[in-house]
């Protein structure tokens, strides 16, 4: 039977930013009830806008800091000019609205910057922990601490601050809340903004750890999503545990006869899994 340890370790890595861009999800559909299918689109913009200013000469934490940005403000354009008007629709039709917009994003991705893959060299690259056998660098480790340390942040966030108090009871009843004074284009503003920028972060990390291809990044929001369902789309430590758990999956799967090639299935199968077991949960509730 092979070592299954360095698979194992080599699957933290990519696993941390599933786990990451789970918990960028959670926080936007806690706040809005939007699941936010252009999650992935956004990230790979940000990770095109950074490469390219990384070909140009540009500092690299000036285009890490523009990667981000960028993130930021076209979910936040898309949180004030177009969620709003879907607000009162029901959650299948806003899903829909940002895949719309995912669309949009990656049409405009693959024109300016073509189809060819790319890979986005970070300087942590040149670093690593030997774990195992497997070198696993410091682009890796930094996106296991930054899963850890967001997802505690944001649990702060949430649980300590008059902000996260309002965004909590936005996600009980958001007539209600409007009714009781709080301002929901300004809460739901705050979600957006954070998402964007959780969006912005998994991007540079993916187009680095993966490869820089905007159909691909665009579609890394599955894992997320499986890791958020695994958290049932509230609970941020099991959408961190979800997350690393489907890289750890993908990674151990190419040892295993006839499943290799069918690996990047991973994080479908986890999610058709938990749907089924939450719904077989509530039904017997």
């Amino acid at each position: 039977m092979p070592d299954l340890l360095p698979f194992v370790v080599s699957g933290l890595g990519v696993g941390a930013v599933y786990a990451l861009s789970g918990v960028g999800l959670v926080v936007l559909y806690r706040s809005s009830g939007v699941l936010n299918f252009a999650f992935g689109a956004l990230g790979a913009l940000g990770a095109y806008v950074a490469w390219s200013m990384l070909e140009s000469g540009w500092p690299q934490a000036l285009a890490w800091a523009a990667s981000v940005v960028v993130a930021m403000l076209l979910s936040l354009a898309y949180g004030r000019l177009i969620a709003p008007h879907l607000a009162q629709r029901n959650p299948t039709i806003r899903g829909i609205g940002t895949l719309g917009f995912a669309l949009v994003v990656l049409g405009f991705t693959e024109w300016f910057w073509g189809e060819q893959p790319r890979r986005l060299v970070l300087p942590t690259d040149a670093g690593a922990l030997e774990l195992a056998d497997v070198r696993l660098t410091y682009t890796r480790v930094i996106g296991l601490a930054l899963a850890v340390a967001m997802m505690v942040g944001i649990g702060l966030l949430l649980a300590r601050t008059r902000v996260g108090l309002k965004m909590r009871a936005l996600a009980n009843d958001r007539d209600l809340s409007a009714l009781l004074g709080i301002r929901v284009l300004q809460v739901d503003t705050v979600a957006w903004v954070l998402s964007g920028a959780f969006a912005g972060v998994c991007g540079l990390l993916l187009a680095n750890i993966v490869r820089l291809q905007a159909t691909l990044l665009t579609f890394m929001v599955i894992p997320a999503f499986a890791a958020a369902i695994i958290g049932r789309l509230e609970s941020l430590p099991a959408t961190v545990v979800g997350g690393i758990l489907i890289g750890v999956l993908e990674a151990v799967a190419i040892v295993v006869p006839g499943l290799a090639s069918f690996r990047s299935a991973t994080p479908f199968l986890v999610a058709l899994l938990m749907i089924a077991f939450h719904q077989s949960n509530t039904r017997v509730a």
